[in-house]
């Protein structure tokens, strides 16, 4: 079991924001926890990275409880740009943190070029933008190779050619064998990113399987796409080609790239598209007239 949630309540005073929150990642994936703001979203990621501590109930992260002191070898999480500092080059917050966890000055390169921060990460934080603040944030976050990746609004402030590059690093890491589990708003970039959705209203998790309305198609890219058609076709995986692409409907794109780096090939791009989040966040969210969004909590 990569993350277990179990009966999560918290409250600040009178005011209950989480209450009796359970879900569980069994598998590789990206899954995206989604509600207006003041809906809890926050307050979880902060519990299961244990920066705070429930009223009640459990988290365990690869079968240990989340406080244990080896958990955040595997675990990173992307928070928000309060935790950069304004006088310090983006390489100072990178090197501070490769020196803690004992990475390389080339691992600490390779990740910021990776990210595509590598040409101004040695100016100091007061100079970046909103969308350079967001890069590194996220190169920090996964400087140490994490197992479980937690991202909160990765999207944040990004220009279209940012959130792009992102994504498909997004995509590159669970591919890699990342799990990611993610907040944002961005309904139309969750359903180019996400394999299932959490809602999460008033509180408490929505337990409906949001894929069983949602159609998710793949389009990938490989290195040698007849054999590729002939594997997967092989395996069960129901692939069609169309010019070098080839297109793959509902199915877990983890086990899609398990089978092509068992068979020895390799994917050069990937793209997806979904349809029928938006629908179903109307139906969660705006039944009964129940629109309100409350402060961030």
């Amino acid at each position: 079991m990569i993350l277990s949630v179990n009966q999560i309540h918290k409250s600040y005073g009178n005011q209950k924001v989480l209450n009796n929150v359970t879900f569980h990642i069994e598998k590789p994936e990206i899954i995206a926890l989604v509600g207006p703001n003041g809906s809890g979203k926050s307050t979880l990621l902060n519990i299961i990275t244990n920066i705070i501590k429930p009223d009640q109930g459990e988290i365990t992260i690869f079968g240990r409880r989340n406080n244990h002191p080896e958990i955040f070898r595997e675990v990173a999480f992307m928070q928000d740009n309060s935790v950069l500092y304004d006088y310090l080059t983006g390489y100072d917050h990178l090197q501070f943190i490769g020196n803690i966890q004992g990475i390389s000055k080339e691992q600490i390169y390779k990740t910021a070029k990776r990210v595509g921060m590598d040409s101004y990460m040695n100016k100091k934080v007061s100079q970046y933008s909103l969308g350079m603040k967001q890069h590194l944030l996220l190169t920090l976050a996964i400087l140490n190779q994490p197992k479980l990746l937690i991202l909160d609004e990765p999207l944040n402030g990004l220009d279209p050619t940012s959130a792009i590059n992102v994504r498909e690093l997004v995509l590159e890491l669970v591919s890699e064998g990342t799990t990611i589990l993610l907040s944002s708003h961005n309904l139309a970039e969750i359903d180019r990113l996400t394999d299932h959705i959490l809602f999460l209203k008033k509180g408490q998790i929505i337990n409906e399987d949001i894929s069983i309305h949602r159609k998710i198609s793949y389009k990938i890219e490989v290195d040698n796409i007849e054999r590729a058609l002939f594997t997967l076709n092989d395996a069960g995986i129901v692939t069609t080609q169309k010019d070098k692409y080839l297109f793959i409907e509902n199915i877990h794109i983890h086990d899609v790239f398990q089978i092509l780096e068992k068979n020895r090939l390799r994917v050069l791009a990937i793209d997806r598209e979904v349809s029928g989040t938006e629908r179903r966040y109307k139906n969660v969210f705006f039944e009964n007239g129940d629109t309100n969004e409350n402060s961030s909590v």
